[in-house]
């Protein structure tokens, strides 16, 4: 989460001209960008093994769920106002609903999410090499917006966050995978206390899809607040 603030506070002062940086194609911000989704989603799979592990009920996934959902149409409308051309149709939220969904539907499989993941984290990489070959008629059908939702694209769309199910419900596998396999050692990992310095994480962990969908608007509010007080800088 605190890493997922700063990297979204330089891309505002990006957005807002108080520097020049390349968020779409420079390897340094590319690759945080990548490492921040990918720990939300082990993260997220870790919860999953742990709710499996403690037969949660139905019901409260669904609440929980519904959630996700709802934030991920704000996310959706918000992005519309702000980036019309680029807003965000499939990000991390609407990707999570619906990995989570599967990962629910798959806590039984076991040893065999390793797989399951491997598979799913190599399959955009086997589907380009399909549509460069044999399926090359269905290239121009899976890069469009009703079907590149699953990531099996040879071109990444034009959106602000693109969290596709391939691969990234790969990374929630293994997250789950991981999570089931400590469980079977004992829950020791996940019921430790943690360093007194780590405290104020603990309401970030808790509260983390408010923070998320907090976190932008109150910063893109402030640099807006202040290039209105201080039209020079920027």
């Amino acid at each position: 989460m605190v890493w997922m603030t700063v990297f979204h506070f330089c891309f505002d002062l990006s957005h807002f001209g108080y520097w020049s940086q390349d968020f779409r194609a420079d390897p340094f911000w590319t690759v945080q960008r990548t490492s921040i989704v990918s720990l939300f989603l082990l993260c997220a799979g870790l919860g999953q093994a742990v709710a499996w592990h403690r037969g949660l009920a139905w019901p409260r996934f669904w609440r929980r769920w519904g959630q996700i959902v709802g934030c991920a149409l704000l996310v959706t409308a918000g992005s519309y106002l702000m980036f019309p051309r680029s807003f965000i149709y499939f990000g991390v939220l609407h990707g999570m609903a619906l990995m989570l969904l599967v990962a629910r539907l798959t806590g039984g499989w076991g040893r065999w999410l390793w797989l399951a993941g491997l598979l799913a984290i190599a399959s955009p990489w086997l589907a380009a090499l399909a549509f460069e070959g044999p399926l090359a008629a269905l290239a121009a059908e899976f890069n469009g917006r009703a079907l590149n939702w699953i990531g099996w694209v040879t071109q990444k769309p034009f959106t602000e966050d693109y969290v596709p199910l391939f691969p990234w419900l790969g990374v929630m596998w293994w997250g789950m995978a991981f999570g089931q396999w400590l469980l079977a050692r004992g829950e020791y990992w996940f019921s430790r206390p943690l360093p007194r310095g780590a405290a104020p994480l603990v309401a970030l962990g808790r509260y983390s899809l408010s923070y998320y969908m907090l976190h932008q608007p109150v910063m893109m509010g402030a640099l807006m607040l202040l290039g209105w007080l201080t039209p020079s800088v920027a």
